[in-house]
């Protein structure tokens, strides 16, 4: 086999590799997408599908034209127009927030104090921040109920230590739900934080130290610089999940905090309003890409400026 026939079986192997992953996104991300997209730009229809229009593929093209005519953006004007879906976002975009901000200031220190310690004890603390995953994720939930009821642990705990003089009502509300996201999704704030720091070269630390520069100040403009990539990682996978939780909120939330994803919920199956609901779906996704287009700048920026 000549050297040019080599070179390009060498370059369509790689370009098939290469082209796994659009296909892999294409069948199952962009066809459920367009679907979902089709459905809310439908009306609500007492029939099976529960919308209308429904595309008829033995008209031929004058089926398409009557379908494509057909289709509305009325319900994304009701979710402009409409105060709870307006307040269901907002209230979920405070919660992200709140809970990855929180989520930082717990899990940096954590990923932190491992990434500083000796290299046999860090596989040991690592799989201690992964343990909870082995444990079905309702459970786990389930079990803050009962930690956060009027006679549960906690308050137990707080009365005994005499920081309460009586129960404290934890469940269905706000403070339920930040306990319950923040113990949640932690691994995911603590292991790109990790993933980030154990890789910080020992020897800029030492360079600066040799500079006369204190350990806060080396720290701040040494290490936190160096973390920054691992530290928006970690704010995007707790802040998107987040955003859209259902779990969370509906089993230690009140009637006061719902959520897009409650939202979404209702209208899906307590309604049989899949227009609606779909015209949430696509909203929220509208409304996610902000952060991680905002990502992918930092990215591109970070990768121009290490040129």
């Amino acid at each position: 086999m000549s050297m040019g026939a080599k070179k390009g079986r060498r370059l369509g192997s790689t370009r098939l590799v290469l082209l796994i992953p659009y296909l892999w996104l294409a069948l199952f991300f962009l066809a459920p997408f367009l679907i979902v997209l089709k459905i809310s730009l439908s009306q609500t229809a007492i029939a099976q599908p529960p919308y209308v229009p429904a595309l008829d593929w033995v008209a031929g093209w004058a089926g398409l034209r009557d379908f494509v005519a057909a289709l509305s953006t009325d319900n994304y004007a009701l979710l402009g127009s409409d105060w709870l879906y307006l307040v269901s976002y907002l209230k979920s975009l405070q919660v992200a927030a709140v809970s990855t901000a929180i989520l930082l200031m717990i899990g940096y220190p954590i990923a932190y104090g491992i990434a500083r310690l000796p290299r046999r004890l860090q596989p040991i603390l690592v799989m201690l921040v992964i343990l909870p995953f082995w444990t079905s994720f309702l459970i786990r939930v389930y079990a803050w109920i009962n930690i956060l009821q009027r006679d549960g642990l906690l308050n137990d705990v707080l009365m005994r230590l005499r920081v309460v003089d009586q129960p404290v009502a934890w469940l269905s509300s706000d403070a339920a739900i930040y306990i319950g996201m923040v113990y949640s999704y932690l691994p995911f704030m603590v292991l790109p934080l990790y993933a980030t720091l154990e890789k910080v070269d020992e020897t800029l630390l030492e360079a600066a130290a040799d500079l006369g520069c204190p350990r806060w100040k080396t720290f701040w403009l040494v290490t936190l610089p160096l973390s920054l990539p691992g530290l928006a990682a970690g704010a995007l996978l707790c802040f998107i999940p987040i955003t859209g939780e259902f779990v969370i909120p509906d089993l230690l939330g009140g009637s006061d905090s719902m959520m897009i994803g409650q939202t979404l919920w209702m209208e899906f199956f307590a309604n049989k309003d899949w227009p609606v609901a779909s015209a949430i779906a696509v909203a929220l996704l509208g409304l996610l890409l902000v952060p991680m287009l905002f990502y992918e700048r930092l990215q591109q920026r970070s990768l121009e400026g290490g040129r």
